[in-house]
């Protein structure tokens, strides 16, 4: 028998739906969602669907994601955490909330070396949440804190979902690379003030004033580690390197700082941070595979064209349809991980954002903004569980400061939907070739 649209849709997401409800791992759940379309569909066949997968593997561009994976677990292990900490301490700590704008500060530093959330939120999770708890700050904001401000990991270049949007949807990762600098810099801005506002109603202290030798001290120790970005972003902005060639270099600079220059790395804990790099890597790209077979059966039974034509029909227009597509990247960043979310969805409601006007890199920065959010909204919000873990509380216990601390983030948001420029100007200005 031959599978309409509607049936298609209703297996697919139903299956799935299902599968993640029993908790079964959403990269199996994309997977298994797919095989009752395969059997009652006379035009699919197993060998086809391994076919998609493999072909989903099959890309150059994808090798950049372990490679930005292990520079930033060598950054971790090697303590170049603590040296960013300590430059960030002399650059905010005198701030209202201190330690809370450090906190801030180093997610903005690591965010640029690092290109992952996660392993910002164990990494200066481990170290401030205890700190900020120690200074007299509440451990339910010292956790949410820590957590919304991880987030900007994946939003401040270079960035792995940037790399993966690119890879999938043909879009220039150094446009990408870019036009998420300014977006995540008024990110850090907002949670600057959200901590300054906490201090005042809360009264929390500050680090005190540093004087030029401790500044002097604290920037030669992070110099060489924030050299990183202008290396990875530089060489692709000035066209030297590839996206992956530039996480080869990432990789291989972190390992000589933390081998070499700073000797905090040896050689048993190389092996674990290659195995753990091994192992998170490959649920990233398993996740790959089993999202790009699922989204192709959407792509398959027209469902793009169909949302074309509802949107259409509703005349939305480019704000509204722009509201929409942010709605749904959050609605689908409260249940699955990002990677998967920007293969299934991003890939659907590609040609809804260009039938209604909007900018391929200004929706590629709605999709990763709003899909960065959800790392800290329950049920998955995995920033938010692992930072919860750190301060030993229960994700309940902090939602009411996450909600806090998100609704400026949120605002952010809503101003690169009204004002795409603030996306646009910065790849417009220094390429222009593939801005375009």
């Amino acid at each position: 028998m031959i599978v309409t649209t509607l049936h298609a849709c209703l297996l697919l997401v139903g299956s799935f739906v299902l599968l993640v409800g029993i908790r079964v791992p959403v990269a199996f759940a994309l997977g298994l969602a797919t095989i009752p379309v395969v059997v009652l569909d006379l035009r699919l066949t197993p060998f086809l669907i391994m076919d998609r997968m493999f072909q989903s593997y099959n890309s150059f561009i994808l090798l950049a994601v372990p490679f930005f994976l292990l520079a930033a677990n060598l950054m971790n292990a090697g303590k170049t955490t603590d040296r960013l900490i300590a430059f960030a301490r002399v650059l905010t700590g005198w701030l209202p909330g201190g330690l809370g704008q450090v906190n801030v500060a180093v997610s903005m530093l690591f965010a640029g070396i690092s290109g992952s959330s996660t392993a910002d939120a164990a990494g200066c999770g481990k170290i401030l949440i205890p700190a900020m708890v120690k200074e007299g700050y509440d451990k339910r904001f010292a956790v949410a804190i820590t957590a919304c401000s991880s987030v900007m990991g994946v939003i401040i270049p270079p960035s792995i979902l940037m790399i993966v949007w690119g890879g999938v949807m043909s879009v220039s990762v150094g446009a990408l690379f870019l036009a998420g600098a300014i977006p995540g810099l008024m990110i850090a801005a907002a949670l600057m003030a959200t901590v300054y506002v906490y201090a005042k109603i809360y009264d929390y202290p500050t680090v005190g004033r540093p004087t030029f030798g401790t500044f002097w001290v604290a920037f030669k120790g992070a110099a060489l580690a924030l050299l990183t970005p202008v290396l990875v972003i530089g060489g692709i902005v000035g066209g030297i390197v590839t996206p992956t060639e530039s996480a080869i270099i990432a990789a291989f600079y972190s390992f000589i700082l933390g081998f070499f220059v700073y000797r905090t790395i040896t050689a048993r804990e190389l092996v674990h941070v290659l195995y753990d790099t091994g192992r998170f890597a490959s649920i990233s790209l398993f996740a790959i595979g089993t999202a790009s077979v699922f989204g192709w059966m959407l792509a398959f039974y027209n469902v793009p064209r169909l949302l074309i034509e509802v949107m259409s029909g509703l005349q939305f227009g480019t704000f509204g349809t722009s509201l929409v597509i942010a709605g749904l990247f959050l609605l689908f960043g409260l249940f699955i991980d990002a990677i998967p979310a920007i293969i299934i969805l991003g890939t659907v409601l590609f040609p809804v954002a260009s039938a209604a006007g909007i900018h391929p890199v200004v929706f590629a920065i709605i999709g990763i903004v709003s899909l960065a959010f959800g790392l800290v909204t329950p049920p998955y919000g995995l920033c938010l569980l692992i930072s919860a873990a750190i301060g030993n509380l229960n994700v309940v216990q902090v939602l009411r400061d996450v909600v806090i601390i998100l609704v400026p983030m949120l605002l952010i948001l809503l101003l690169i939907i009204l004002f795409p420029q603030i996306a646009l100007w910065l790849p417009g200005l220094l390429m222009p070739g593939s801005f375009q």
